[in-house]
């Protein structure tokens, strides 16, 4: 798809992330920029986040895909449980990702196993 920055980014990526059993925690909502420079700061800094990320221990599933609205983005996360979760938010919190869209409207829920 073409978006707001002027780049072709090819489709979305399915979402296909499993519900949580047992001890895990998924988390699912959206990022929302609020304008082309949000959207270069998702842009820039996506790809090093989502490699960390999945790079985690106890991180099971990742995916942040842009929707039909390229300044709207799906987020889609499953971790083992609550210690990985925890660990993921710590390192998130000091990355470059954090300080780059630290503006960007965020919406999203935690879930946990039934």
């Amino acid at each position: 798809m073409t978006c707001a920055c002027g780049r072709h980014h090819g489709p979305s990526a399915g979402h296909g992330r499993p519900a949580p059993i047992g001890d895990q925690i998924a988390l699912s909502g959206q990022l929302r920029c609020a304008d082309a420079a949000q959207l270069m700061a998702v842009l820039t800094h996506l790809p090093d986040h989502v490699a960390a990320s999945r790079a985690e221990a106890g991180c099971l599933h990742f995916d942040i895909a842009q929707t039909d609205d390229p300044l709207v983005w799906q987020v889609e996360e499953l971790f083992t449980g609550d210690a990985a979760l925890k660990a993921h938010k710590a390192r998130t919190m000091a990355s470059a990702w954090a300080a780059a869209t630290a503006g960007i409207a965020r919406d999203i829920h935690r879930i946990d196993a039934a």
